[in-house]
């Protein structure tokens, strides 16, 4: 299994990437696929996720969030996570989603890694969908000077339809097809006096124009007779088999024609779905014999095969990986996850439980690489992947290394997509540390040491599953948890005021900063206060909304303007959608929409955070 290859770390063959293999040095290179080899690729892909123990994908977007406070945040729960990573992936969009299947041996990782550049476009020119986007400047910065080419994602680019758009162009078009096999019995009508002239006046016309192509055939005929048949008898060529087209006005008349024709063996009849829905009218194909009649219903199933290959496009390869239930691992899943729910599955749920249960039905085992190093006690700053590659190979003995075979034209292999490769590498070198998913005699203890790692999308947070924490958890010696009641967002202080200053400003002006507290900055406008004493928060929250003060510091911070809401305010502007550039302004709305004026939030349960001492560097955001 997965987890006992890994633990056999040998020395691998000189042809190896490096677990420290910077991106301008590795000695292989990502496949880049486009709309003109996506074909080839999928194939080629398929067979790579089969034999794969697990696949890694990392995503290129345009952009992530728009201010500072959007980010997710040591500070954030599940719910507000999720609704902060639901903002961005729904504005936000993939120009490269990079893929590598990595199956495992005794020595080595092989690995096939893959970037799929991605354009999303209305490839049926039917109005649908209509794609806009939101684009952060950094971001493509970052994408220019790593040599990416906008023109080939552009004209080039892998364009797709969510499995939600495919079900809604096929509702509106009648089908994904400008035509649909219907040879079905439909379920007989109790025909009325109408019915039955206008199912005569069909059935007259659809025989007359059988015998008429039957005649033409046998005899031979000029052109210009031939035409004036045709012309005549409303025949026309479907490829080189003659059909007609009868016009239908309601479900009623197509279901009488339907039921109609199947009198006639040797024709098959289409919808010919009109363009606001429905069936503007039935094309009646006739065959020569029921050999050819067969050979045109395995045409037509092939024809509607390839359609909705191109109507799903990219979500192909998202499809492959659901069937195929294997791992999937990324880095900062909670984002990339709902990037890919909300392009290729459908739109996101308004809850961060119904997600779960929604993704979970599509890919079933997720693993976050930030997690699990989390688990291990690596609770480093920054998002560097070399410099986690670097962290593990130093702490931790058996190196892992991984062969890439040799499977793309020089003309198509880059270093885009790189990420993909890295993630591959800490997840094999983490699964080993932590033997995740490992396979023991025990059956239940090995279902519990997978599943524990597995489907975490927000490690800050406590899981929404597991309401029976209560205890302070202590990651290390400047970082534990605390329940998000202690929390107090403060602003309407003086703009690019310190952490420092602004905490000195409040020590001894209450009876509430006597004791052990801490602030730091959410952004350049709003703080956070943490309260280490339980009922602080209340006290605080009391002492601002009734005037009653004592202290001439705080009576004058607060004749300038500042306000103080409870952590309940913060959750509402996230459910609300209140994404303002500056979280001052969303938490102003929130109390001016709930008719607070910094009340003390309600007594409901909240849940708990894990809070780093470690200042917010506003840089980094």
């Amino acid at each position: 299994m997965l987890q006992r290859r890994l633990l056999c770390t040998k020395v691998a063959k000189p042809t190896t990437v490096q677990e420290n293999a910077k991106p301008g040095l590795s000695k292989w290179g990502v496949k880049q696929v486009k709309k003109s080899n996506f074909a080839a690729a999928v194939e080629e892909i398929r067979t790579h996720i089969t034999n794969s123990d697990y696949v890694a994908i990392s995503l290129q977007k345009t952009g992530a969030y728009s201010s500072p406070w959007q980010k997710v945040l040591p500070f954030d729960t599940a719910d507000t996570a999720y609704l902060k990573a639901k903002y961005a992936a729904e504005r936000f969009q993939i120009l490269q989603f990079a893929l590598c299947p990595v199956s495992v041996d005794s020595s080595k990782l092989i690995a096939h890694p893959y970037n799929f550049h991605l354009f999303p476009r209305d490839e049926f020119k039917i109005g649908m969908p209509s794609y806009s986007f939101l684009c952060q400047s950094s971001y493509l910065t970052s994408m220019v000077q790593g040599g990416f080419d906008f023109n080939a994602c552009i004209y080039d680019g892998i364009s797709y339809l969510s499995r939600a758009q495919e079900s809604a162009m096929k509702d509106r078009t009648g089908n994904s097809l400008p035509f649909s096999n219907a040879i079905q019995s439909p379920s007989p009508l109790a025909p009325t006096v109408a019915d039955s002239i206008f199912v005569g006046r069909i059935k007259s016309r659809v025989t007359h124009w059988i015998t008429a192509c039957r005649d033409s055939k046998k005899t031979a005929e000029d052109a210009l007779l031939s035409s004036l048949r045709k012309l005549v008898s409303g025949s026309e060529l479907y490829g080189s088999r003659p059909c007609l087209s009868i016009d239908v006005c309601s479900d009623r008349q197509v279901k009488l024609v339907l039921e109609m024709l199947i009198d006639f063996d040797e024709v098959v009849p289409l919808l010919v779905p009109a363009k606001g829905g429905g069936t503007q009218a039935i094309r009646v194909v006739l065959t020569s014999s029921q050999e050819d009649k067969h050979i045109f219903k395995k045409e037509l199933q092939n024809m509607e095969e390839e359609h909705s290959k191109r109507a799903r496009g990219f979500r192909e390869v998202i499809e492959l990986l659901s069937t195929s239930q294997k791992p999937i691992v990324a880095h900062n899943s909670l984002n990339e996850f709902a990037f890919i729910h909300s392009k290729f599955l459908a739109q996101l749920p308004s809850t961060v439980d119904e997600f779960r249960h929604s993704l979970h039905l599509v890919f079933p085992h997720v693993y976050d690489i930030n997690h699990l190093m989390e688990e291990i006690g690596c609770l480093r700053k920054g998002n560097d992947l070399p410099q986690d590659l670097l962290y593990l190979k130093r702490r931790f003995s058996g190196p892992i290394h991984m062969e890439i075979p040799q499977g793309a034209e020089q003309c198509e292999i880059s270093s885009h997509g790189l990420d993909v490769l890295r993630i591959s590498q800490i997840f094999a070198k983490l699964s080993s540390i932590l033997k995740v998913g490992s396979y023991s005699l025990e059956a239940d203890r090995s279902s519990f040491i997978r599943e524990c790692y597995a489907n975490i999308f927000n490690s800050h947070s406590a899981s929404s599953e597991d309401p029976s924490v209560e205890d302070v958890k202590v990651w290390t010696k400047n970082s534990r948890r605390i329940s998000s009641s202690n929390l107090v967002f403060l602003w309407g202080f003086q703009s690019g005021i310190s952490a420092s200053r602004l905490k000195s400003l409040l020590e001894g002006s209450h009876d509430v900063f006597t004791k052990e507290f801490d602030i730091r900055l959410v952004d350049r406008n709003c703080a956070i206060v943490i309260f280490w004493t339980s009922g602080f928060p209340e006290r605080f929250l009391d002492v601002m909304t009734s005037g009653g003060i004592s202290s001439e510091s705080l009576k004058e911070m607060i004749s300038e303007g500042v306000r103080a809401a409870g952590y309940s305010s913060y959750k509402r502007v996230c459910q609300w959608g209140l994404w303002e550039d500056n979280l001052a302004d969303a938490l102003d709305k929130s109390l001016e929409k709930t008719g607070e004026l910094s009340e003390p939030d309600s007594n409901e349960d909240l849940p708990l955070v894990c809070w780093n001492n470690d200042a917010i560097n506003l840089d980094d955001l």
